[in-house]
């Protein structure tokens, strides 16, 4: 059964995945691109996005929606914090696995942060799912951050470890960081697992995004995880072509940047093909 759910997550041809999280308002609040989750999510899905990732109570309101467009996969996130807390960094569960099964979802997520006081307890945690995922027969994705005092996050070494405690424990893909393109080949080559990058702070910086994301797949990645700097783009539908056509088609950053941000893409909609 996991297998058949799995199958729906990726690009029938390309086998790549396009994932968009929606699940920052728990730790950030209704943020811009979020505040309205419906009209968001109805966006979302009339677009190549393969994958939302969503907590349970939005799942919820947005069933109608997933209900007319079965296309679109849904994970349920089973975890989270609150930004402003002084345990931020302690995911704790929300959810379960079989709450999730009986949503009827595709997939679930957890957010792991390793390298700070509240690790070991996460890293339970996520055997405790994995455990329960194979028991429900719903893919696992896990979210890998090293975070913690005098951690560097986007350190080689952290993120191969990272990648390494998700496969071991049994997710079937696992979301890290990029780090550059000869180190990130290190990370892909150290796991079994499909490898796909987060997409972090909305940095407006496109062409960057996009060079990252041809880097990370030329060298094995499989696909994207990327929330706000799609959510949050004025012209969410033009990047997410664009993200569409570098992960599964190969395009030039460079074309498409120049394309989109010329003027062809406006208000969410295509004016001429973007290749």
């Amino acid at each position: 059964m996991k297998d058949l759910r799995m199958r729906k997550l990726f690009h029938p041809s390309t086998g790549k995945i396009l994932i968009t999280p929606l699940d920052h308002g728990i730790t950030l609040g209704p943020i811009d691109g979020i505040v309205n989750i419906r009209d968001t999510v109805a966006k979302l899905c009339h677009s190549k996005v393969n994958a939302v990732v969503l907590h349970k109570g939005n799942i919820h309101v947005c069933k109608d929606i997933f209900k007319e467009n079965r296309d679109m996969a849904v994970i349920m996130h089973l975890s989270a914090s609150i930004g402003f807390s002084p345990n931020q960094l302690r995911k704790v569960l929300i959810a379960s696995v079989e709450e999730a099964s009986k949503t009827g979802v595709d997939a679930v997520s957890i957010h792991i942060n390793i390298g700070n006081d509240f690790d070991y307890q996460m890293i339970k945690d996520f055997g405790k799912i994995s455990e329960e995922c194979n028991q429900w027969g719903i893919p696992l994705i896990a979210m890998m951050y090293p975070r913690g005092d005098m951690v560097d996050e986007y350190n080689v070494q952290n993120a191969l470890v990272s990648a390494r405690v998700a496969m071991e424990i049994g997710a079937d893909i696992v979301k890290v960081n990029y780090t550059d393109k000869y180190s990130f080949e290190k990370i892909v080559n150290a796991v079994d697992i499909p490898v796909v990058i987060a997409g972090g702070e909305n940095h407006h910086d496109k062409k960057r995004l996009l060079q990252t994301i041809r880097d990370a797949i030329d060298v094995g990645a499989s696909g994207v995880a990327i929330g706000r700097n799609v959510f949050q783009d004025n012209h969410m539908q033009g990047i997410i072509e664009s993200i569409d056509l570098v992960v599964n088609h190969g395009a030039d950053p460079e074309d498409l940047i120049q394309t989109i941000y010329r003027g062809s893409v406006a208000n969410g909609e295509r004016e001429r093909d973007l290749v």
